[in-house]
């Protein structure tokens, strides 16, 4: 199954993004929080987002979903360290919103979705309209 990584400045809102995502996708234990700094501070670290990526990862492939500015460049450099460290783990960065997008991917990869339809279906909720 397709992992999912929410990497956000907040511990809490990766947290609650991850359940809320867990909730709709019952079953998909790939969907991985990477959230604030190992003190509790807001921020972003690119080794817990690595970690995060091998842990979700089930050899099918992670897509990542991030909230703001530094989280996408915190994403790729940790993907960049895990190509450096040799490991080949095919992982994305969704350009979508983290909850809409959270949920998108978990109901595609529960149900047997590719590393690119997850992606793709991450993406598509940008679209969503919500009134």
């Amino acid at each position: 199954m397709v992992g999912i990584v929410i990497v956000s400045h907040s511990w809490k809102i990766a947290e609650g993004v991850c359940d809320l995502a867990h909730e709709m996708a019952q079953g998909h234990e790939g969907i991985i929080p990477a959230g604030g700094l190992d003190d509790g501070s807001t921020g972003t670290d690119t080794q817990r987002i690595a970690d995060a990526i091998v842990e979700a990862d089930s050899g099918e492939g992670v897509v990542i979903l991030a909230d703001i500015g530094s989280a996408i460049m915190s994403a790729e450099a940790a993907i960049e360290l895990l190509e450096d460290e040799g490991r080949e783990i095919n992982a994305v960065i969704a350009d979508a919103p983290i909850v809409e997008g959270a949920v998108c991917a978990a109901v595609e990869a529960a149900g047997g979705g590719s590393v690119d339809s997850v992606l793709s279906c991450a993406e598509e909720s940008r679209e969503a309209n919500k009134l």
